[in-house]
């Protein structure tokens, strides 16, 4: 997904070169990325979770990364897709942004399920022929094939792809709204300026992240888990993971709005990071008492951690852009081309973590140690393949809205050397040689011996 001229891939703007919003695109290119780490933990967990393996290595301190990963990552990807969506809805029109929504999120959630399912299957597969021992390829790859067999059950559901789902069905829910207000007349305009007052009142109030927070806790006590549930079961709607999904989409399409919010919801004060600093905290300090239901303080202890997650939340989404605006205010080439293949190394990152997990799970070798092999590994593999087969293609125009010139072949340019015309000293040395051959051959047919040896001699 590329940033060309203010349309968004899956909720992110394609900007025209000079016109590029550079931090956001780093943050939401960093937020898809976490994702890729996030994933790569999992066969790191000291608790068994049900993934396709489990390593001979294992840490706690992977299970607190992950806890704090997932409080923000994909909501601070929901917050900037609304953000652009409204940027692309008002270039385009509703009919065109309804299009490229279609051709950039539903397209790529249908034909990357099909594909990415038996893969992932697989996965699964040989992860639990490695607990005997023995892992078998091909046998993996025809049980996750097979696995398409058992269709129309389970269609659509037990991948990652589950975010574009719920961001169309987001977006969808949007323009329902937007439509049913401008249908009111002057009620629904009513409406917008009360709701740009009160984005614009929580921009300036010193109390804005503890006031985001409480609604937001109430809605995860209503979740499976302490946290944020993985809402990838089911095409059953989530509801308490689009209440929230939605929510920070919708602050996304507002800010948008009022553009010159963002430097005051992204400050960096010292009050907000001890505040984050706060709810992280009380994540990691009571997320032990969620498995002990018998625990006297249970209730008590599940109120302030959901309260602790949802502030944990909200800071670290705003603490997020906020260190990008910072560290991203002038435009780098190397950072809008990570930016621009993200969505597709999101995409297809999964089966390969998994491959890799159980590849090394039984390897004698330290859990960081394995973690690192597994996330670089797969994003060089996914660059790679986003820059052979996507970049230039039509993948590359289906998923980021237009064909770019690939890294590889643009690289290849710059180091191949240029020498002007009429300055080559390779050229000009075989135009010599040519030429003294001629003179050689000349001076055989004269019956003259010498100038083969100095041809100058012949004159």
């Amino acid at each position: 997904m590329t940033s060309s001229s203010v349309s968004t891939t899956v909720g992110r703007p394609t900007r025209d070169a000079g016109n590029r919003l550079d931090d956001l695109d780093a943050t939401r290119a960093f937020a898809l990325l976490l994702g890729i780490v996030f994933h790569a933990c999992l066969s790191f967990m000291p608790v068994f979770m049900g993934w396709a393996v489990q390593d001979v290595s294992t840490s706690p301190m992977v299970g607190m990364f992950m806890v704090v990963s997932h409080a923000f990552r994909m909501e601070t990807f929901f917050l900037l897709a609304g953000f652009f969506s409204h940027l692309t809805f008002h270039r385009k029109g509703a009919g065109d942004f309804v299009r490229s929504r279609v051709i950039r999120i539903v397209v790529p959630f249908v034909v990357g399920w099909f594909i990415l399912r038996p893969l992932l299957i697989s996965g699964w597969i040989m992860g639990n022929a490695s607990l005997r021992g023995k892992v078998q390829v091909w046998a993996g790859l025809l049980g996750g094939i097979h696995s398409l067999s058992t269709l129309p059950a389970g269609i659509f559901t037990g991948t990652h792809l589950w975010f574009l789902y719920y961001l169309a069905m987001i977006t969808a829910l949007t323009l329902a709204v937007r439509r049913l207000l401008a249908a009111t007349g002057s009620l629904g305009v009513a409406l917008r300026r009360c709701g740009d007052a009160v984005v614009a009142w929580l921009a300036a109030s010193p109390f804005s992240l503890l006031l985001l927070a409480i609604p937001t806790a109430a809605v995860l006590w209503f979740m499976n888990i302490w946290g944020m549930d993985t809402p990838d079961r089911s095409l059953r709607p989530h509801l308490p993971a689009l209440a929230i999904y939605g929510g920070f989409f919708v602050l996304g399409w507002m800010l948008s709005r009022q553009r010159e919010l963002i430097p005051s919801f992204t400050r960096l004060t010292p009050a907000r990071w001890t505040l984050a600093g706060m709810g992280i905290a009380a994540i990691l300090g009571l997320g032990g008492i969620e498995g002990d239901p018998a625990h006297r303080h249970y209730v008590a202890a599940h109120v302030v951690y959901a309260f602790g997650y949802a502030l944990t939340m909200w800071s670290l989404v705003f603490l997020t852009i906020g260190v990008f605006r910072k560290l991203c205010q002038r435009p780098n080439a190397f950072v809008r081309y990570v930016a621009d293949s993200s969505y597709w190394m999101y995409l297809i990152h999964l089966p390969i973590v998994v491959w890799l997990q159980v590849a090394i799970a039984e390897l004698p070798l330290y859990w960081s140690t394995k973690l690192a092999f597994v996330s670089a590994v797969t994003i060089a593999i996914s660059l790679f393949t986003y820059d052979l087969f996507v970049r230039s293609t039509f993948i590359g125009q289906v998923l980021n809205g237009r064909r770019r010139e690939r890294m590889l072949t643009a690289t290849f340019k710059r180091l191949r050397p240029q020498v002007p015309h009429g300055n080559n000293s390779i050229l000009d040395f075989e135009r010599r040689r040519t030429r003294s051959a001629r003179t050689v051959q000349a001076g055989g047919a004269a019956g003259d011996p010498g100038s083969a040896r100095r041809p100058e001699a012949s004159a």
